[in-house]
């Protein structure tokens, strides 16, 4: 009986340590962005020993990760049942309270997790830090002061150090998100990450170079580490971004190193999601349709399918499947719509609105796109920086009342990074589309749009030298005289102010000879001296000008 007592305690023992070491295994799969491997040794902790609520409480933060909500959530209250790690579940619970804009029952789940904790525990901490960065809405400094609590209780261990250095490095605290990550790689060596994050801030500081070399210092010593590969791809995307000369050369380089990291990680379909968001961040649309298909096999009713599907098919020009997989994904009210979504499915219906030979255009299906693109900016004021490249193609095709819809919806924003050209083409969108052959009347209210337009370009560019002949061009529509003159006269002191050089150029004297002449109608009915003074401006521009020369015989 003895014996058999002694063979039991030593049996569990060594099941307890089996246990222990597949969970720092797991800890490190985690780390390395192996998920799939993380989870399948979880799993089977979780279910060889149901009360461990740490291994639920790490699966469930992996199904987070995944945007797996239903899973985590099952996997953190199956946790609470458990002994060992259970409190750490109520974090994981807390972090969807966080997610869902419930911060008092996020807080309420921290207390509980966070109760009769010994002094010198940090773990709780840290998870609650991460958390809070974690979040669909990362609140970072309450990750700095919970993790500055973890600090005073112990302030040289490597996780708190290196969460720290994350909690400073999202909120803009660049030194002391350095100082966290080097004290965390001095205080454990084996912490790949803390040395990784180096170069991540270098990065950040658009220290391109220098970013690489720390990603080559990691590799040197960790060759199979899959995150940095993954660095070395957004930074050689961000570095062809600031650097268009190389851009091409940087962006292969940036879906190598992608690949790569795929390659170290796993091909699951989370794994080819993740690649999939780094592919419409590249804009590498063929290989996004292709990753798309390749994900449908895998699962063919996980909706996030349908978005790569939609988004690549209207890049690649494949717009009645672009319109059938983004309605599909943006109807289904369990899906978690983004800006974007209604952005692409938008410009997917102007796109089909288009006529085969160019020429005309289905003004419904225009205005139920529009309908899209306005949803889309209602969401995210930003996305009218994405607006201009299809108002421009509009333009181009001489649709300008639709190009103007555009425009207009686009310079909405005055932050957006195109504002000043959006009001410029908005601007050329109505005068143009009000000096077309069939016009009968003007539209005076879209033509003062204009009028406005202009007015921002020039306030926000004075020496645009354009932007005054149009609004001149404009306010002759409108008939106002005294504005055309104005506008026209503007023109004359901007291109006569840049020099010989300007002045000399074939265009600037046609509009030159526009301004000067369209000056002289306006003052030939009240001041016939003014008007022979412009005329003959004109004349010493060209003197052959058919118009000032016939304009100065009736003026005597």
């Amino acid at each position: 009986m003895n014996k058999f007592k002694i063979f039991s305690v030593a049996l569990l023992a060594s099941v307890s340590v089996s246990q222990a070491q597949d969970l720092n295994q797991a800890k490190k799969a985690i780390d390395a962005e192996q998920f799939e491997s993380a989870k399948s040794m979880l799993k089977t902790i979780v279910n060889s020993k149901p009360s461990n609520g740490r291994a639920a409480f790490l699966l469930g933060n992996i199904y987070l990760t995944q945007n797996v909500e239903d899973s985590a959530k099952i996997y953190f209250q199956k946790g609470l049942t458990g002994s060992e790690g259970a409190k750490l579940n109520y974090i994981g619970l807390g972090q969807m309270d966080l997610d869902n804009g419930n911060s008092a029952a996020a807080q309420a789940n921290f207390t509980l997790a966070t109760k009769d904790v010994k002094k010198k525990d940090v773990e709780e901490f840290v998870y609650i830090g991460k958390a809070y960065m974690n979040s669909t809405k990362p609140d970072y400094k309450s990750a700095i002061a919970i993790l500055n609590r973890a600090k005073i209780n112990n302030p040289q261990d490597a996780q708190v150090l290196l969460e720290l250095g994350n909690a400073f490095y999202g909120d803009k605290n660049q030194n002391e998100a350095y100082v966290s990550y080097r004290n965390a790689f001095q205080a454990d060596a084996t912490l790949i990450r803390a040395k990784m994050q180096l170069g991540v801030l270098l990065k950040g500081a658009k220290a391109y170079t220098e970013a690489v070399k720390a990603y080559d210092n990691v590799i040197a010593t960790s060759p199979n580490y899959g995150p940095v590969y993954r660095e070395l791809a957004e930074t050689y995307y961000l570095w062809g971004r600031n650097e268009p000369a190389k851009g091409k050369e940087y962006l292969k380089k940036a879906l190598d190193y992608y690949e790569k990291y795929m390659s170290l990680t796993d091909y699951s379909l989370a794994s080819r999601m993740r690649h999939a968001d780094f592919l419409i961040l590249a804009g590498d649309y063929v290989a996004l349709e292709a990753e798309a298909n390749k994900m449908k096999k895998l699962d063919n009713v996980n909706p996030r399918i349908l978005r790569y599907l939609g988004y690549s098919a209207y890049e690649n020009g494949n717009v009645d499947v672009a319109i059938k997989s983004l309605e599909s994904f943006i109807s289904n009210p369990t899906n978690k719509i983004i800006a974007k979504d209604y952005m692409y499915l938008g410009f997917t219906r102007i796109k089909k609105a288009i006529s085969a030979d160019g020429k005309s255009i289905d003004a419904a299906l225009f205005n139920k796109g529009m309908m899209d693109v306005k949803k889309s900016v209602e969401m995210e004021i930003t996305m009218t920086n994405d607006l201009q490249d299809t108002g421009k193609k509009l333009f181009e095709q001489k649709f300008y009342n639709e190009a103007a819809a555009v425009f207009e919806l686009a310079t909405t924003n005055k932050e957006s990074r195109n504002y000043l050209l959006d009001n410029f083409y908005l601007g050329n969108s109505i005068y143009f589309y009000n000096t077309r052959k069939d016009v009968v009347k003007v539209d005076a209210v879209a033509l003062q749009k204009a009028d406005v337009a202009f007015g921002n370009v020039i306030e926000a560019s004075p020496t645009t030298q354009d932007a005054y002949i149009y609004r001149a061009r404009t306010n002759r529509l409108l008939e106002k005289d005294d504005l055309t003159i104005k506008f026209y006269e503007a023109y004359i002191k901007v291109v006569t102010d840049k020099g010989a050089e300007e002045l000399a150029k074939p265009a600037t004297k046609t509009k030159l000879i526009e301004a000067n002449n369209n000056i002289a109608v306006i003052y030939s009915k009240t001041d016939k001296t003014k008007a022979k003074e412009y005329l003959n401006k004109t004349l010493a521009i060209d003197p052959a000008n058919q118009y000032a020369l016939d304009a100065l015989k009736s003026l005597k």
